[in-house]
């Protein structure tokens, strides 16, 4: 079973590489980007058929180790 993790910053908590990455956007010329934020993707897989098993086990991987969930939100997805 293959899975897709994705990894953001909760609304409200500073992004500094985000800043940095639209400040770097705006001197390469490259206008009307008005924010950035940054993340984390993980792809996984694992040795399992059953989705549901899966991506309950994935929330907990998240929980424990992916995932600040103090100032992180993260969203998993089965992809096959």
């Amino acid at each position: 079973m293959k899975a897709r993790v994705i990894v953001t910053l909760k609304n409200g908590v500073l992004d500094p590489q985000g800043k940095a990455i639209e400040g770097s956007l705006a001197s390469l010329g490259f206008a009307g980007v008005d924010s950035v934020r940054q993340g984390k993707v993980f792809d996984v897989e694992l040795s399992t058929a059953d989705a549901v098993s899966a991506k309950k086990e994935l929330e907990s991987i998240c929980e424990k180790l992916l995932a600040n969930t103090v100032i992180e939100n993260y969203a998993v997805e089965i992809i096959g």
